[in-house]
């Protein structure tokens, strides 16, 4: 479907430089960008090369000018370049209704505007939410509570007692309340403890493929509203993550740890158990955490240490090789003198 420039701006809550009435008929990097596309630019580098490009518009942020091209002038390019996205890829519309090879209990609850796809399973006394889709293959045990505007991509799995919030979406493959990893040792064996608690997902929150969140012990294993958590990340029994959070692919987090609001735990991070993350922390990639972190700070390395301590300890390592070699000389030195 095509926009007009102007359009486009009152969308983005921006305004026209140029053509307004430009048509657009779809989105594009500069480099691949043909007539009747949009693209855009952050900064200088980027603005040359969507000048030069065959675009017809350009998103600016900047007090750019240009000869030829509509330029649409927004607050934040890259803001706008997201929402842009949206008018050009809309999201799928999933049809309401139940596919026949679908399973459903017969005292579960499925919202009338639902979708529930191809050899998807709800268990008993599961409610599912208005325009919520269950695409397919998607299992949701019993006792499940899912709200609206949800979206379960292919072979998601839902243990029971699992409460989810609204427009939450869960990408392909993730579990969601298996048994969290519990167990005692008794008589030369492990017996497991039951992990009778649940996992509860709050609002906006998004899961990447291949996720696995663990219930709890006893009550609750929770991620707060807004988090986003890539793909491959375990996260284990009666972890407490806020509000706003970025989980990035392969982080593993221990049982009963807390992490506050809008913090960032990057690729391959580890956390032990029973530890505190305050609010707006920041866990650098492949940091091993064993201890608890204040609110606000950076850690880096393994073991995780605060950022300015661990970039000293790296700045000495690299001069390990120099430092050695010199202690090696004088060594040698000294021998010779004593032997003299």
């Amino acid at each position: 479907m095509p926009f007009t420039a102007a359009e486009i701006a009152q969308h983005l809550q921006g305004e026209v430089v140029g053509n307004a009435a430009t048509q657009l008929m779809g989105f594009a990097p500069a480099d691949q960008a043909k007539p009747g596309d949009l693209t855009f630019a952050e900064n200088e580098t980027y603005f040359a090369a969507a000048e030069q490009s065959a675009a017809s518009a350009i998103i600016v942020g900047g007090d750019f000018k240009s000869a030829g091209k509509a330029l649409i002038r927004v607050k934040n390019p890259r803001v706008a370049f997201a929402k842009a996205l949206t008018l050009f890829f809309p999201e799928p519309k999933f049809p309401a209704g139940i596919h026949p090879t679908a399973t459903v209990a017969s005292d579960a609850q499925v919202d009338p505007t639902a979708h529930v796809g191809p050899h998807c399973v709800v268990g008993a006394r599961s409610k599912i939410g208005a325009r919520t889709a269950l695409t397919a293959g998607v299992c949701v045990a019993g006792d499940c509570k899912i709200g609206e505007d949800v979206v379960l991509f292919p072979n998601v799995t839902i243990y029971a007692r699992t409460e989810i919030g609204h427009r939450v979406r869960v990408h392909a493959g993730t579990v969601i309340g298996s048994d969290g990893f519990g167990y005692v040792f008794d008589d030369g064996a492990h017996r497991k403890v039951p992990q009778v608690g649940n996992v509860i997902l709050g609002d906006d929150v998004e899961l990447g493929a291949n996720v696995a969140i663990d219930r709890g012990a006893l009550g609750p294993t929770v991620i707060g509203k807004g988090t986003k958590i890539d793909n491959l990340v375990q996260i284990a029994h009666n972890v407490r993550i806020g509000e706003n959070c970025l989980i990035i692919s392969q982080v593993g987090i221990a049982g009963s740890t807390k992490i506050g609001s809008y913090s960032i735990l990057a690729g391959q991070a580890g956390l032990a158990g029973h530890l505190k993350l305050g609010n707006k922390v920041t866990v650098a990639a492949q940091a091993g955490v064993m201890n608890d972190i204040p609110d606000g700070e950076t850690w880096l390395g393994s073991p995780a240490q605060p950022d300015r301590e661990m970039k000293r300890q790296f700045v000495a390592m690299r001069r390990l090789p120099e430092l050695v070699k010199r202690v090696n000389e004088l060594e040698r030195k000294l021998g010779r003198d004593s032997v003299s």
